[in-house]
């Protein structure tokens, strides 16, 4: 028998072991889901000096010829010919720090050398994944601690005053034994055709998002009794998207997604992921030099966090009580 007492030194990975025991070497690490990459593009030319990013929005407006809202007509002895009124719109939103320090003893830094186990490369893929799990909550989320002109910041799927479509499925519920597969594919036919409408009819959005229950549902639905494959593999290929665009809709997952909507009913979300319509601007980590301090041997890992920008809301839907 063998005991780990108070006595063992965890930080290094040093264990009192019996002489029959087989200690498996490797190093699992906690089960994480980090998924921005997947679902949003990063604004790459803010650097560590900026403070703010920004984009502008322009709109012009130009009055007809015979009609105020027609087409500009002139005739040969025309006086007054209609001009062009342009205003360009500024949106800036905050690019805030964030730091993590590396920190660790010599004597610790030798006991793991010679177990074998280097405290310093597993202090410093701790910190990637804590970097990792911090971006992907300010692109789904935000953060309401941080606020910008009296506003606070929110991401991907909270953004309702950013998002010209923000609705409620016509019928909703989906899973809960009342609705029928036609009533979810109108659902999700119905809310194409707004985020289209809002969009002037330019724009067919290519992703749609959902809360993994709600993924998972329309993964295990048949189409109807006589169908032979899943409701969600039959969504994307008899999507707008695809009659439009040409291309499946891209159906995804996001545990952001869970309660996300008005009253912390489900929320679904549908755009395009192309920087021009949404994107998120991002200053990738950089480091001080190694400093030592006594027995201590320290670096700071710093860069800088905006808010997801919405260049175009108008392309970006929400629908709730799924």
């Amino acid at each position: 028998m063998f005991t780990f007492d108070r006595n063992t030194i965890d930080s290094s990975g040093v264990f009192l072991l019996g002489e029959l025991e087989r200690l498996d070497q490797t190093m699992y690490m906690p089960l994480v889901s980090i998924t921005y990459g997947r679902d949003i593009q990063l604004r790459q030319d803010v650097s560590i000096a900026d403070e703010v990013s920004s984009f502008t929005n322009s709109s012009f407006a130009m009055a007809g010829g015979i009609s105020p809202n027609g087409i500009s007509w002139v005739g040969k002895d025309s006086t007054t010919i209609a001009g062009l009124a342009l205003d360009i719109g500024k949106t800036a939103t905050p690019l805030n720090l964030i730091g993590y320090e590396l920190g660790w003893t010599i004597p610790e830094l030798a006991s793991a050398q010679q177990l074998g186990r280097p405290v310093d490369s597993q202090k410093f893929e701790a910190l990637t994944m804590k970097h990792q799990m911090d971006v992907d909550r300010m692109v789904y989320i935000g953060d309401d601690s941080l606020t910008y002109s009296g506003a606070a910041l929110t991401g991907l799927w909270n953004s309702d005053t950013k998002v010209a479509t923000v609705t409620n499925a016509v019928t909703g519920a989906w899973g809960g034994g009342v609705t029928t597969a036609r009533q979810v594919m109108q659902d999700i036919a119905a809310f194409e055709q707004l985020v289209w409408a809002a969009s002037g009819y330019s724009i067919v959005a290519t992703k749609l998002a959902l809360p993994p229950l709600k993924f998972a549902y329309l993964n295990s639905t048949i189409v109807s009794d006589a169908g032979n494959v899943s409701l969600l593999t039959y969504i994307k290929v008899n999507s707008l998207c695809m009659a439009n665009n040409g291309v499946p809709l891209d159906v995804v997952s996001s545990k952001w997604l869970t309660d996300r909507g008005v009253g912390g009913t489900q929320r679904m979300a549908l755009y395009s992921n192309e920087k021009s319509f949404v994107r998120f601007p991002m200053v990738p980590l950089q480091r001080t030099p190694l400093e030592y301090r006594g027995l201590n041997q320290l670096t700071t890992y710093y860069g800088r966090l905006g808010a997801v920008e919405f260049p175009r809301g108008e392309t970006v839907g929400y629908c709730d009580g799924i």
